[in-house]
């Protein structure tokens, strides 16, 4: 891979997105941006309360990660978003075309007890199952990865470079 890449780091809740991010990004020599930034306070709220965000909701998100995205085009940056339906990976593709993903998966008891030892994150334990309920794996036209989050973050985070090694040149 010679141009960098502009990765989104997606998956349900507790997968280790914010954790596999920023050590993605420093592996790559790109910056990072912790996508839970991007959403209004009005969504934060939502989600604190325990109540699952809308679609609607989430298209001022969706389109502020893209902006950032898009700048970072030919650049290469690494960006978290949960990206869980194909309709929100659409919708940032259509903002920055050469985005790929890396979508972070693993067995629910282990992503659920990860959730369980987290301070400070505004994400209920109990929104897990919406978030099972409402993704949509990659599909095999979409340009990214899978990476399972079994191990530490070390070992997820040489998976997911070594993934996106394999990936054609990114489009500019």
């Amino acid at each position: 891979m010679n141009t960098p890449h502009v990765v989104v780091v997606m998956g349900v809740a507790g997968t280790g997105k914010t954790t596999i991010g920023p050590l993605l990004a420093a592996r790559l020599g790109v910056p990072y941006a912790e996508g839970d930034d991007f959403h209004p306070p009005a969504n934060i709220a939502k989600m604190s309360a325990g109540t699952p965000l809308t679609d609607e909701d989430r298209l001022p998100w969706l389109d502020a990660i893209g902006a950032w995205a898009h700048g970072r085009a030919g650049l290469g940056g690494v960006v978290s978003c949960s990206a869980l339906k194909r309709s929100y990976r659409d919708r940032l593709r259509s903002a920055a075309p050469g985005v790929v993903f890396v979508h972070l998966t693993g067995d629910r008891a282990l992503i659920e007890d990860r959730m369980s030892h987290r301070q400070g994150h505004f994400m209920p334990t109990a929104l897990l199952d919406s978030q099972f309920a409402t993704l949509q794996p990659l599909a095999a036209d979409e340009a990214g990865v899978e990476v399972d989050v079994a191990g530490g973050p070390e070992e997820i985070t040489e998976r997911a470079s070594a993934a996106l090694d394999s990936l054609p040149e990114p489009i500019q």
